[in-house]
């Protein structure tokens, strides 16, 4: 997933969120299209993350345009037999609040999921979830859409400890 700069969780977070800048940036249809593109502006980017030179959004921003999205499955596209479902499993023990609000459980860490892609993500994380959905693919991480990967990152960041 990552290249030889990437040291930590965090760094792994911010080398993930910088490939969703390019890829955005670029109009590319996945991180893989991204990287082959302008890897050296993902690096940039990875960089400014983590130097502070740069910074995301509020995750409100991600909840925003969830809310304003079609209601579907985030996972496969269904448009029925859809559940409310934790992006980060609350078994994982992520704390309750984040950086900028009471709370990280709510809408920050909840997206639309059909019962069948509920089911088999069940305790999963999420890059867990996409190796397993995409068992073929080297590069699953690349396929996950990228505002389910944008709230999957804030998430994990906002919800645990920064020293």
């Amino acid at each position: 997933m990552p290249d030889r700069d990437v040291k930590t969780i965090r760094d792994l977070i911010y080398y993930q969120y910088a490939k969703i800048i390019v890829r955005r940036a670029f109009g590319a249809t996945d991180g893989k299209e991204a990287k082959a593109q302008s890897y050296g502006l993902i690096k940039n980017k990875f960089r400014e993350l983590k130097s502070g030179a740069i910074s995301w959004s509020e995750i409100t921003r991600e909840d925003k345009q969830f809310v304003e999205a079609k209601k579907r499955c985030i996972y496969c596209g269904a448009e029925s037999n859809l559940h409310w479902e934790h992006i980060v499993p609350k078994s994982l023990g992520i704390r309750e609040e984040c950086e900028t609000c009471d709370t990280i459980q709510g809408i920050h860490n909840q997206i639309w999921a059909c019962g069948r892609c509920n089911s088999m993500k069940a305790t999963k994380g999420l890059y867990q979830f996409f190796k397993a959905k995409f068992p073929t693919e080297r590069k699953f991480y690349d396929l996950i859409p990228p505002l389910l990967e944008k709230k999957y990152l804030k998430t994990i960041y906002n919800g645990v400890s920064h020293p």
